[in-house]
């Protein structure tokens, strides 16, 4: 055991008198340790409730004969830090939770881990720390927030963005838009729909690194606190059979992942976190994988924004378990933490096809992200695709440039955007931003106002997985990195055709180079954690990992 480290011998005495200190027995010392971190605290609704589930998890370690160590991890809930200051230290702090995790295993040896989260950079970070260090992991996803009905509509925490925009374009009026607020978030738990936190969740689950249903099963419900409890029990039997979680999350099950993105129609994020988790376990997944698997992969659920269903609609239907069951022939039957191949954990599933589609009958022939590229994104771009309408497939508008979210945002509210023009926010990107902030002011403003069928919106920044219509990010290279979306000007065309998956602006490479030897790139100063993160970040095609 990696433990005896830290606790056998004559020279670990003062461990052991340490470990006393907590409660550890004689007994105990002959036990695995296990650390169970947990991103729990009382600011993030996803993960109000986590102190709960870590109380399952630890009395299915000891029922497991293990001893259970818990301890916190930071975690930002997106929703609050949203369209201030706050959102640039929402990506890099996933690289601040991977450090937390590989530092707090490495320095107590632990013989496993069990990781306990919800939110969007909080799942990844957890990930990637415990690759770096590849002892026995399993990981129980929060589950998403219970959703209410307002006009016989779900309500999801995007309505309320989507909310402003109504409210200020008269659509709604304050009563209606105080409803949604005191109706939106009825219960805790990540966003109802396949945004980023609950796609990464449903892309765990299929990595085989959780339990089946763990993703879909809310956050309140019994089921959820029983997988909790089964979790602490696997570990324990991951550790018997000395099973890593590099075991688990290999190139198969990763590719796996991306399949399964592009059936549900995920969050645009997991092209950042994806490529940055298999970095950690030593692949090198680009965007052209993603394109790939868009081109051979169906879209096969409904899921909002851009769709009808909510993450209890999918769980009613049968789960991951469903929607693997009905992709087989898709996917690689890989490993997972339940002692069962991938196919196996589906066997008994059964699957409702009024909400995940069979593949001969899918709501799209290819999969709900795409990547553009183009004279203005040489290193690509992306684009949800299922949360687009056709009529946007192919747009050329005019070009109306922004050098923040604050500006454009004002723009739009203030009624100076109208149809057929392109909004472009630069100096977004990981190292422009810094720290790649997630934009769902600017495309909840533009729907709320009625424009997303009229007006495309690009950035080198990034969308929350809540963002629907024509939203184009990740724009690489970044505005910061010298890439071309920083010599664009106001009244410049833009081309965008999604079905041959390019983006380009109406000028000669003349016409560019000499715009490029004109502009002068705009640095930040920026210290403390956003100036180390502008310097050592990679740009947002390569994941916007620290490297």
């Amino acid at each position: 055991m990696r433990s005896n480290n830290v606790k056998k011998g004559l020279k670990r005495t003062p461990s052991r008198a340490l470990l006393k200190a907590n409660g550890v027995t004689d007994s105990d010392m002959d036990k695995p340790f296990i650390g169970i971190a947990n991103a729990w605290s009382e600011i993030v609704p996803g993960h109000l409730h986590l102190k709960d589930l870590s109380k399952a998890v630890k009395q299915g370690v000891s029922a497991g004969g293990g001893v259970p160590f818990e301890f916190g991890s930071i975690g930002i809930c997106d929703g609050l830090a949203m369209g201030h200051r706050g959102m640039r230290y929402s990506l890099p702090s996933r690289d601040l939770i991977a450090d937390s995790i590989e530092a707090m295993a490495e320095a107590h040896q632990f013989d496993g881990i069990v990781l306990i989260a919800s939110c969007d950079k909080i799942l990844p970070g957890m990930l990637m720390g415990a690759l770096r260090i590849n002892i026995p992991t399993i990981m129980v996803t929060g589950g998403p927030m219970l959703s209410e009905k307002m006009d016989n509509k779900d309500l999801t925490l995007i309505s309320t963005f989507e909310g402003i925009g109504k409210y200020k374009s008269g659509e709604i009026n304050e009563e209606k838009l105080q409803e949604m607020e005191n109706k939106a978030c009825p219960s805790c738990g990540s966003c109802q729909g396949m945004y980023t936190a609950n796609t990464f969740a449903c892309l765990i689950e299929t990595m085989g690194l959780s339990l089946p249903k763990c993703a879909t099963s809310h956050a309140c419900s019994s089921e959820k606190r029983r997988i909790a409890k089964e979790s602490g029990e696997k570990i324990m039997e991951l550790i018997n059979q000395d099973l890593t979680i590099k075991d688990i999350v290999t190139e198969k099950a990763i590719k796996n992942a991306i399949k399964v993105d592009m059936m549900l129609g995920g969050s645009t994020n997991t092209t950042l976190h994806i490529p940055a988790v298999a970095a950690e376990a030593g692949y090198d997944i680009t965007l052209k994988d993603f394109d790939q698997a868009s081109q051979n992969t169906p879209y096969l659920v409904s899921m909002k924004p851009g769709g009808k269903h909510v993450m209890t609609d999918l769980h009613n239907a049968g789960g991951i378990p469903a929607l693997i069951k009905q992709s087989k022939k898709l996917l690689n039957n890989t490993t997972t933490v339940s002692g069962k191949k991938l196919f196996e954990n589906t066997e008994t599933t059964h699957v409702n096809n009024e909400i995940i589609k069979p593949l001969k009958n899918p709501l799209r022939k290819t999969g709900g992200i795409t990547v553009l590229q183009g004279n203005i994104a040489p290193r690509g771009s992306v684009l949800k695709v299922s949360a687009v309408d056709p009529e946007m497939y192919n747009f050329t508008g005019t070009a109306k440039i922004y050098e923040n979210e604050d500006e454009a945002v004002d723009a739009i509210l203030d009624g100076e955007i109208k149809k057929g023009d392109v909004v472009i926010i630069r100096y977004e990107g990981p190292k422009g931003g810094p720290g790649m902030p997630e934009m769902l002011a600017p495309t909840s403003a533009l729907t709320g106002m009625g424009l997303e069928k009229s007006v495309a919106l690009l950035t080198d920044g990034r969308f929350s997985g809540g963002t629907r219509g024509p939203c184009i990010g990740h724009i690489s290279p970044e505005a910061a990195d010298g890439g071309p979306i920083a010599y664009l000007k106001n009244g410049d065309q833009i081309e965008i055709n999604i079905p041959k998956g390019e983006i380009n602006a109406k000028l000669t490479q003349k016409q560019l180079t000499k715009r490029k030897k004109e502009t002068k790139i705009k640095k930040t100063n920026e210290k403390g954690l956003l100036g180390r993160y502008s310097r050592l970040a990679e740009s947002p095609d390569k994941g916007g990992r620290i490297t």
